[in-house]
Order: C-alpha cells, then structure tokens, then sequence
C-alpha cells in the first residue's frame, strides 16, 4: 500500500513538472510572438552618461532576425557628450532595418542629437525637444574657503593642468581654451543636425542657441517629421518595413540591479553618473536656465 502510495506521488510530480517544463516552453516561444514579424522598442531614458545599456539593446535588435523594424523611444533631456555620439553612431550604422524615434515628454539636446540618427521622427505636440548647443559648468569656492579658513594648493606639470579648478578664479587664457573646445563640439552638434535633417547648416545655426521647441513648433521647423505618440510611430515603422497586419512589439530595455536602485530607485545610478557628468563633463543637455554653448 505504501509503495503504492510512493508510486502515486512520484509519477504525480513528475506529471507535474513536465506541465510546468511544457508551459514553459510554450511561453519562451508562441508568448514572445514566435514566428510573428516584431517592431523591437529600443529605450533611451533619463540623463544620458553611459553608452552601454541602450547600445546593447540596439545591437540585440539589430540582430534579431524576426525584429524588422525599430522604434527608439527618446525620454531624455540629453547628457554626456560622448556618450550621446557613441548611442547617435551605432544607430547610424542599422541599415537593413527601418528605424524611427518617438519622442516623449522630453527629447532634447542631446537627446535630440540621438534622434537625427533616424530616417523618421515623431514628436507629440507638447514634446520639449531642440535644445542644440553643449554645456560644461565650473564652480569657484575661493571665497568660500576663504571664509571658513581654507586654502587649497595645486602643483601641476603645466599652465592648463589645472584648469576649471574651485580654487582660483578662471584665468582669460583658460576661458579661450576652454571656449575652443565648446566651439568645436557646438560645430559638431550642427553637423550631425544638418546631416540627419537634410538642412543648410546656416539654417540649424539659427536654431541652435540651446533654446527649446514644442513637438508642434519643431515639425514646423523641420527639426521633426511627424507629431504621433508611440504608437502611431510603431504604426508608421511597420508599415515602412513592409509588415502586414498588427506587429508584435518587443521591448529591448532590461532592468538592471544595484545597491543604489534598490533603496532610492530605479533612477538612482542615473541620478549618480549625471552629478558625477556635470562636475566633471562635457554636455549636450538641458537644463533649464543654463547656456547651452557659450562659457559664462
């Protein structure tokens, strides 16, 4: 009766679990949209300091050969420099797959540098965006210091080593210098600008003076192509890459751990890296009452 018992069980849990492996396996595949065209939805959020989650998600897209079509999802009002070239030119190099931006509540400087990647924007009428011009901020705490009886020493190996220092007021030389390289890069911006939005670089000149646009004010600027929420840009996106019917939609953005999210907040690595960006970087971002590409 006990062995009867035992055989009972045993055959039920292994019944059982071959169910739960079968609803599994049902679920990796038919629940993922197997065999279905998809339009991936890539996910640029937040203040732009590092590259290599949204890359990551790009390249998977890109790869995946039931994916036939892009929508890069811009809520961001831009960030690092660097970090927004190196996201703009994996985005230029996607070219067997049709990919457009959808603008959020937020899709400036570089934000929007990100945006002219694509062959179709779409903004809604009350997306901020534009914003183009670059941005890099020093404090001086000489007086401060002073005040509370500190004094700071820099030894240096050269006239610039030390320049943008809290210690000492900015010399003239070390302004021209650093507006050089904000020159450059303010060049930069227009280019890329000028290029994605098929625009006389003297025209984007007139727009880039860091101010900011409605999503309705940028289409009549030429700046964006359409006004439609996300899910007129997936409509838009299938039917540029040919997909007949509803697509199914696959969202590329994974959720990542760390100590810091798991006591502040999902956006508390961001929030991190941008202090850390502002102290120290040099931006394509908006800030409202900032100047976006001369020093002050």
């Amino acid at each position: 009766m006990i062995k009867k018992a035992v055989k009972f069980i045993f055959i039920a849990a292994a019944s059982l679990f071959s169910l739960i492996l079968l609803i599994a396996v049902i679920s990796l595949f038919f629940g993922d949209g197997f065999g279905k065209d998809k339009v991936a939805v890539v996910t640029v959020k937040g203040i732009i300091t590092d590259s290599k989650s949204v890359i990551d998600q790009l390249h998977e897209a890109d790869k995946s050969p039931d994916v036939k079509a892009i929508v890069i999802r811009v809520n961001s009002p831009g960030g690092g420099v660097g970090a927004s070239q190196e996201i703009y030119r994996e985005v230029s190099k996607i070219k067997d797959k049709k990919v457009v931006v959808s603008m959020g509540s937020v899709a400036a400087s570089g934000g929007y540098y990100i945006a002219c990647g694509v062959e179709k924007i779409y903004a809604n009428p009350g997306t901020l965006t534009g914003s183009i011009g670059v941005l890099m901020e020093f404090a001086n705490f000489e007086e401060l210091f002073g005040k509370i009886g500190l004094k700071g020493y820099v030894v240096k190996s050269g006239e610039f080593k030390d320049i943008g220092s809290p210690l000492r007021p900015m010399s003239d030389s070390e302004r021209e210098l650093l507006q050089g390289v904000i020159d450059n890069t303010y060049k930069q911006f227009v280019g890329v600008v000028a290029k994605g939005r098929k625009l006389p670089e003297d025209y984007v000149k007139g727009l880039a003076d860091g101010r900011i646009f409605t999503g309705e004010q940028a289409k009549d600027l030429k700046l964006v192509d359409e006004l439609g929420n996300l899910e007129d840009a997936i409509d838009g996106v299938s039917k540029m890459a040919g997909i007949k019917g509803k697509p199914y939609i696959k969202y590329m953005e994974k959720k990542r751990f760390s100590f810091f999210n798991l006591f502040l907040g999902e956006e508390a690595d961001s929030i991190f890296n941008a202090f850390n960006n502002q102290m120290f970087g040099l931006n394509y971002l908006f800030i409202p009452g900032k100047t976006y590409f001369r020093m002050n």
